[in-house]
């Protein structure tokens, strides 16, 4: 079996919420004009696990997503400089995860997301990915 990476990415519910995501089916992730979120996206390969995170409203975790289509030409970019990709919702979590309680746990003191807060697309690591399904009441896998 693959071991594949895990992601956190970032939306505004109002603009596209994780109910958008299960109504497509599949979404086109663009729109993100940050160098180093456009790195991450680069990285990504197809199976690789994303939390579905709730930016501005809500703050909080919300779904699982897997990439299903790797970096490609941001379609909104005239530039040609930004990619997108592509995500199919695997579940909702058992539990939201709120960033009050991310930024509470000591295990997750690291998690890039709380040191670089205004990256809307960063990668978790195992350990981190296991403390974040523990806190969603999700099972190990």
């Amino acid at each position: 079996m693959t071991d594949h990476a895990h992601w956190l990415m970032k939306s505004e519910p109002d603009a596209y919420g994780w109910d958008d995501l299960v109504r497509d089916g599949e979404g086109y992730w663009d729109g993100v004009r940050n160098p180093t979120a456009a790195m991450h996206m680069r990285a990504m390969k197809l199976g690789d696990r994303v939390l579905f995170y709730h930016s501005n409203i809500g703050l909080e975790a919300v779904g699982i997503m897997e990439i299903s289509g790797e970096a490609e030409p941001d379609r909104t970019d005239s530039t040609g400089r930004w990619v997108a990709v592509r995500v199919k919702p695997v579940r909702p979590l058992k539990k939201t995860v709120s960033l009050k309680a991310i930024k509470a746990e000591p295990r997750l003191a690291d998690l890039p997301m709380i040191r670089q807060s205004r990256l809307s697309v960063v990668p978790i690591a195992k350990d981190e990915w296991r403390v974040l399904m523990e806190m969603a009441g999700e099972p190990k896998t």
